[in-house]
């Protein structure tokens, strides 16, 4: 069985790499044969994260490489699509591309949708607010990341919904395999992100400061800005590069993980994907009452959830100080990955999905 794979971005990009690019050896292994095609590559990438921004031209010749690459998809079985072909491109220009005949797939982990739909832009909103809707409506699947987004889908008319969870390979993280016996003078509370999520830790700001004056609590940050530290005034702040090969190694190095968020449209429609590397190192998170992390942490009851700061305050309190139950929590964390978030859970499932979805089924 051969299938397409149109993803936003290439490996670089955190939710093509998690939601599509880590299942193609798993896939093969399964007999599904998947040609991979990014819209926006490594370099495009490395200079948006380096600050250098969008070349409108650069942009320009990539969409008309998709566009190109679409119109020659006509011998595959199935293709299977990250969110949409072209962003901000209307979606009769997506359909004429197509080819027709073969059926599509689509995936979100987030809610593009409120790209368009939210927009500050009275014409994005008018020509694109039901630009995701359609993409929906249209897939042989719609493949969702949480329940937020497969409400989304249900509404738009989509015909089948299913839920894969964004997942880790379990394999790459190595939690404790005893209880530890003894404290430890500064207790990591750590943090993995970027850039463009790291205010939601700023927001936690008196209540960091508050631990570690009380408790000796330290601050690890993966993926922020290296000035970020000078935000915090007091507290002995740690900013560590994020790399694919390192961050297993940076998250064995917390004492709990952390998951701050607001309460938003496109909060909601996060996927828990920290909290989920947390716990596939077997540490013990506290979340914000929000969207997915309400599923992952009452489900799996491996931590704590907060709605504000005297909340948050309280669960990492009890936690600095009770090493005992941080490793207990930090086990059902790693059991839940085991059984539901890895890459060995979902991986067959998600080849069901693509075969059931195909021309040839």
């Amino acid at each position: 069985m051969n299938v397409a794979l149109l993803s936003k971005y290439s490996r670089l990009g955190a939710s093509s790499r998690l939601r599509l690019l880590q299942y193609l050896p798993s896939l093969e292994h399964n007999g599904i044969e998947v040609t991979s095609h990014a819209l926006f590559d490594d370099d495009y990438l490395k200079r948006l994260y380096d600050g250098e921004g969008r070349s409108l031209a650069s942009v320009a010749r990539r969409y008309t490489q998709r566009a190109s690459r679409m119109r020659g998809l006509k011998q595959v079985d199935l293709i299977w699509l990250q969110y949409e072909a072209l962003p901000y491109m209307p979606y009769w220009l997506e359909q004429c591309l197509m080819p027709r005949g073969v059926p599509y797939v689509v995936d979100y982990d987030d809610a593009m949708f409120h790209h368009y739909d939210l927009s500050s832009r009275r014409l994005v909103r008018g020509l694109l607010g039901s630009k995701i809707d359609k993409v929906m409506a249209n897939a042989a699947a719609v493949i969702c990341g949480n329940g937020y987004l497969a409400e989304r889908a249900r509404q738009a008319g989509a015909e089948r919904i299913e839920r894969v969870p964004t997942v880790v390979d379990a394999t790459r993280y190595s939690p404790l395999e005893v209880a530890p016996s003894s404290e430890v003078d500064s207790p990591v509370i750590g943090w993995m992100g970027s850039p463009t999520t790291q205010v939601y830790v700023l927001d936690l700001k008196p209540v960091l400061e508050a631990l570690h004056r009380e408790k000796g609590a330290r601050l690890v940050l993966v993926g922020a800005q290296p000035d970020l530290a000078e935000q915090f005034d007091d507290m002995p702040v740690e900013v560590l590069p994020w790399s694919e090969e390192s961050e297993a190694d940076a998250i064995a190095r917390f004492d709990i993980g952390i998951m701050p968020l607001q309460d938003g449209p496109w909060e909601r429609g996060k996927c828990g994907y920290k909290l989920i590397q947390y716990m596939a190192a077997g540490k013990p998170v506290v979340a914000s009452s929000v969207g997915m992390n309400i599923e992952i942490v009452e489900g799996w009851q491996c931590g704590r959830l907060a709605a504000d700061q005297a909340q948050w305050y309280q669960a990492l309190s009890e936690l600095l100080t009770d090493r005992v139950e941080r490793y207990a929590l930090g086990m059902k964390g790693r059991q839940a990955v085991e059984e539901h978030y890895s890459l060995q859970a979902q991986a067959p499932r998600l080849a069901d999905i693509l075969r059931s979805s195909a021309r040839e089924a």
